[in-house]
């Protein structure tokens, strides 16, 4: 379906794989659709099996798969299903890819390293989706390695109406890195606070980084760290640290993609975390819940974004 969007709901199809079948149930049930039918599993030789279980001919097609651990097994999975589903006759195929695994990998930062990020979006273009629907992309510039449209959502509404509505006073707004600076700022604007950053230097490839100062002011406040992940825990547990040297009150965190590392939950739990916000982007496992772990849903945004580009209708009209 390259031309106009076929008028009907029931003309949009969502399939899931194994990596978060609970989102796409979700979604299908803000959309009051029934999930589609198919099969995703492992033969005996490790290879990938999928079938659709219905008729997809001309019809809109969306694939739930985010590219969360186990990585490389849930990127073959989305890869396959696109291609079944292209070898199917679909009309249109988009890839709904919550969570954007190797996106940390974008640019070249030593000698003699890939581009994985853009590996990855050829891989999904070349098996065959002609777009991309995704959610905080680690780095803009991945929609770049793209030749099919890419819609990139952001959970920034969601958080920040979270903590709009506490009503938490003296609030400001903690970039944890330079990089996550600019997103800082136009949450910091929804929330109508000031932002401070931390200062950090990564020194290794083993995830570990070390927090040196805080610049802005936060003496007396209370602090909200923002990011767009969390994996070890380590950098965000580090900056509470270091903002309740400088001087806060109390430490809240929001952060879209809740990608933890095994130790991660401990680590959060015996925080000085007040609550950790995120949303269901990537499955969280009912021993990763922790007690002040804040789950959010993001279905009804993905929903609405796929009945939008279904429809034939602005997807950027939502964060308006």
């Amino acid at each position: 379906m390259q031309g106009a969007a076929m008028s009907t709901i029931e003309e949009l199809k969502v399939f899931t794989g194994n990596a978060h079948p609970q989102l796409a149930r979700d979604v299908c049930d803000y959309l009051g659709i029934p999930l589609g039918e198919s099969e995703t599993f492992k033969f005996a030789n490790d290879n990938t099996f999928v079938r659709i279980g219905e008729n997809i001919r001309e019809r809109d097609v969306f694939i739930v798969q985010p590219t969360v651990a186990p990585t490389n097994d849930n990127l073959m999975e989305l890869l396959i299903m696109i291609d079944a589903c292209k070898r199917a006759s679909a009309g249109r195929i988009t890839a709904v890819v919550s969570y954007y695994g190797y996106g940390r990998t974008d640019k070249k930062d030593q000698p003699r390293v890939p581009i994985t990020a853009r590996l990855v979006a050829d891989l999904i273009t070349t098996a065959g989706a002609d777009r991309m629907l995704t959610l905080d992309l680690h780095a803009g510039q991945i929609q770049g390695f793209f030749n099919i449209p890419v819609d990139e959502l952001t959970a920034e509404p969601l958080l920040s109406n979270y903590f709009a509505e506490k009503g938490l006073e003296d609030l400001v707004l903690v970039a944890v890195d330079f990089g996550i600076s600019k997103r800082a700022r136009d949450m910091a604007g929804r929330l109508g606070v000031p932002v401070a950053v931390i200062e950090k230097r990564r020194t290794a490839n083993d995830d570990r980084s070390e927090t040196l100062n805080v610049i802005g002011d936060v003496r007396g406040k209370r602090a909200l760290t923002f990011d767009d992940e969390i994996l070890t825990g380590g950098t965000i547990v580090n900056a509470a640290n270091a903002l309740l040297e400088a001087g806060v009150t109390e430490v809240f965190c929001c952060a879209t993609h809740p990608v933890f590392a095994p130790a991660a939950p401990r680590l959060l739990k015996e925080s000085a975390f007040k609550e950790v916000v995120v949303t269901d982007s990537v499955p969280l496992s009912p021993d990763q819940k922790v007690n002040n772990l804040t789950v959010l849903s993001i279905a009804p945004l993905i929903g609405e974004a796929m009945k939008r580009i279904h429809e034939g209708r602005s997807v950027g009209e939502l964060f308006q």
